[in-house]
C-alpha cells in the first residue's frame, strides 16, 4: 500500500522533532527559498537544544527559534547580515555564550551537505588553509598544494522549500529555491517539504524533477497557494 506523504498542516509535520535534533534549513539570505512555515511550526512545537545547519541562521524568520531559546548550536556560512540594527536574537545569544557557532565557508558548506547525502566520508579542500577554519583539522599535501579534510554534514530532519510536488514526493523548484534545498533533501533522515502546489503523479515533467521521491518523506501545501 502506498505511503501517504501528504500532511494536512505544518504542526503535524514537525510534531516528532525531538529535543537535541539536528535540523537543516534550506534557503540563502532572508526569506529567499526558506521554509518559513516549517520554521514557525517548529517554534510552536517547542523542541529544545537544537543544532541548526543553514546558510544563514540569524535574521528574518529564523530569529523565532532563537527568540524561543530552542537552539544550542548553529552551523552556517553567513550567520548574520553584515550590518543590522538592532542585532538579532542569535547574535545576542552568541555574544552571551548561550549558543555555539561553527562558521563554514559557503562552498564548503554546500559540499559537506552534498557529501552527507552521497554517503561520502569527507573531502579535501584548500579553502580555509592559513585561517582559523583549518584549526584542528587533518591536512594533506596533494600535488604540492596543502588541503584540509572536511567531514560530511547529516541531519535528523531537513526543512526545505520547493515549488511543486506530486503525491509521491517528487519535487521541482523555482528560481532561488534551488540554492541549498535540493542538497539538504538528500542529507537528512527525514525530509519535510513545504510547497506551493501538490499535483497528481505523472503531471510533473520527469526532465524537470530535481529531487526524486526517495528523498522526500513529508509534504505540506502552503495555505492559500494554488490547489
Amino acid at each position: 500500500m502506498p505511503i501517504n506523504k501528504i500532511f494536512s498542516n505544518f504542526k503535524e509535520a514537525v510534531k516528532d522533532v525531538q529535543d537535541g535534533a539536528i535540523i537543516m534549513i534550506g534557503g540563502f539570505i532572508g526569506k529567499v527559498g526558506m521554509p518559513t512555515n516549517l520554521i514557525h511550526a517548529l517554534r510552536d512545537q517547542g523542541a529544545k537544544d537544537l543544532t541548526i545547519i543553514s546558510n544563514r541562521v540569524g535574521g528574518i524568520d529564523a530569529d523565532v527559534l532563537f527568540e524561543a531559546k530552542q537552539v544550542k548550536k548553529a552551523i552556517a556560512s553567513a550567520p548574520v547580515p553584515a550590518s543590522r540594527t538592532p542585532i538579532s536574537p542569535f547574535e545576542e545569544q552568541y555574544l552571551a555564550g548561550a549558543v555555539e557557532l561553527e562558521i563554514v565557508p559557503q562552498g564548503t558548506l554546500a559540499e559537506r551537505i552534498r557529501a552527507g547525502g552521497a554517503g561520502l566520508g569527507g573531502f579535501y579542500t584548500p579553502t580555509g588553509i592559513g585561517t582559523d577554519i583549518a584549526e584542528g583539522k587533518e591536512k594533506k599535501v596533494i600535488n604540492g598544494r596543502e588541503y584540509i579534510l572536511e567531514l560530511p554534514l547529516k541531519a535528523d530532519f531537513a526543512f526545505i522549500r520547493a515549488y511543486k510536488a506530486d503525491k509521491m514526493g517528487n519535487l521541482i523548484y523555482r528560481r532561488t529555491e534551488r540554492n541549498f534545498n535540493p542538497l539538504m533533501a538528500k542529507a537528512a533522515k527525514i525530509t519535510i517539504a513545504e510547497v506551493d502546489e501538490i499535483i497528481k503523479v505523472g503531471e510533473l515533467d520527469p526532465e524537470c524533477i530535481t529531487t526524486p521521491l526517495i528523498y522526500v518523506d513529508r509534504i505540506v501545501k502552503i495555505p492559500g497557494r494554488k490547489a
